[in-house]
């Protein structure tokens, strides 16, 4: 007699129950940044500048024209990213918007997606929803959808770019790191970890692209030189608002220079120790050393830059999904103190607390890419005392119930 299924399928196993469980969460949560919160706006739009500067590109008008006396968002693309994102001026802006917040959510997935599959985890995975419900309640995937802005597709070009380097396809592998910097020049710090394993062939792609586009839309421009006269030497400025790089929160708070100073290159010496250390003994081991140097370049880029915003913690993911590996620095409770200060979408605002409560909200970001910094130094330098006391540092830092072999294939490891 043949056994009739319920209705709803019941999970049996742990991964069943947490899939079953996650994907429903997923789906809903997505839905409500994508058609609720996005659609809504805020009072930052960093949509309308690009809107507005793609219609003027498209129609031979000025684009840098912005008020830099305002604290409203201004357009800062070069000439290569207004023509890369001119298409967007062919449609009216609540079409537009609605197309961008689209294509970012799509690329978030895909990036989330991807780098799984680079650790060994499928969609089948129970991975896969938790991962995706964590990015969607995070305060950078959440804000870059209900400001509008193209992170979600700086995101995806990362992480092309590290599956294309563990490929080793490196000539491909600069081309998605060229198109970000055409657009913006977030990642550009990432070329450094190829160069250190003296891999220079996405250097090609990477600074082509951004040539033969900027070739390409310099004489379709109407003002391109202002790019160069106004816009680049306010990009080499501080501003004391909505920045959460040490610059500009000592500027805000009143550091003195001298001590923002000190900080910043505290901070700029411990990113140098964990690129020396990770290009020492880990520049074998793709998933190790690409994920935990991606993560530590780009966060002291945002603290040590003229300009750091807390929704550029979405570009750490690889750093943060190495904790899937048992040699990871992410395996500690310190470091996800860290993760939760420039990652939650937690409001520390108060009425009660007014002043309290401003402070931890404004300094969250600056703390908790200085604290997650500062975890990464003291675990890669703690192994690296413990294997050289021990006479060990021929076989790597890694404690040996820690060790990995990493294999031929990209990604996929063997634990010894």
């Amino acid at each position: 007699m043949q056994r009739l299924r319920t209705f709803p399928a019941t999970a049996t196993t742990l991964p069943g129950v947490l899939k079953m469980a996650l994907w429903p969460l997923v789906v809903l949560t997505v839905l409500h940044r994508v058609v609720i919160l996005a659609p809504q706006g805020s009072r930052t739009n960093d949509f309308g500048p690009v809107w507005e500067a793609a219609r003027a590109f498209i129609e031979r008008r000025a684009v840098y024209t912005a008020d830099f006396n305002s604290v409203e968002p201004h357009y800062l693309y070069p000439p290569s990213g207004s023509l890369l994102m001119s298409p967007l001026g062919l449609i009216n802006y609540e079409w537009s918007r609605w197309l961008f917040i689209g294509v970012n959510t799509a690329a978030v997935i895909i990036a989330a997606l991807l780098l799984l599959r680079l650790f060994g985890y499928g969609l089948s995975s129970a991975a896969a929803p938790a991962l995706l419900l964590a990015l969607f309640f995070s305060e950078s995937v959440s804000n870059t959808l209900v400001f509008t802005n193209v992170n979600g597709v700086i995101l995806l070009l990362q992480v092309l770019f590290i599956a294309l380097l563990i490929a080793r396809k490196d000539l491909w592998a600069g081309v998605p790191i060229g198109l970000a910097v055409a657009i913006k020049p977030v990642l550009a710090p990432l070329l450094l970890l190829p160069l250190l394993q003296g891999r220079w062939r996405p250097l090609v792609a990477s600074i082509g692209i951004p040539a033969v586009l900027t070739a390409l839309a310099w004489p379709i421009a109407a003002d391109p030189m202002d790019y160069i006269r106004r816009t680049v030497p306010y990009l080499t400025e501080t501003r004391d608002y909505f920045n959460s790089s040490i610059s500009g929160v000592g500027l805000y708070y009143g550091v003195p220079d001298w001590l923002t100073w000190i900080i910043r290159l505290g901070v700029a010496a411990m990113v140098l120790v964990i690129i020396y250390l990770l290009w020492r003994y880990y520049r074998d081991d793709p998933l190790m050393y690409l994920g935990t140097g991606s993560g530590v370049l780009l966060a002291g880029s945002f603290l040590l830059g003229s300009l750091g915003q807390q929704y550029y913690s979405m570009l750490l993911l690889p750093l943060l999904i190495t904790v899937l590996l048992p040699n990871s620095v992410m395996r500690n409770w310190p470091v996800w103190v860290a993760v939760y200060l420039f990652a939650s979408f937690d409001s520390w605002y108060s009425t009660r607390f007014k002043l309290t409560g401003e402070t931890l909200q404004y300094l969250r970001g600056t703390v908790g890419w200085t604290l997650l910094i500062v975890v990464v130094f003291t675990v890669l330098l703690n192994r690296y005392l413990v294997a050289r006391a021990e006479g060990r540092l021929d076989e790597g830092i890694d404690p040996p119930e820690l060790r990995r072999v990493p294999t031929a294939a990209a990604g996929s490891t063997v634990e010894s």
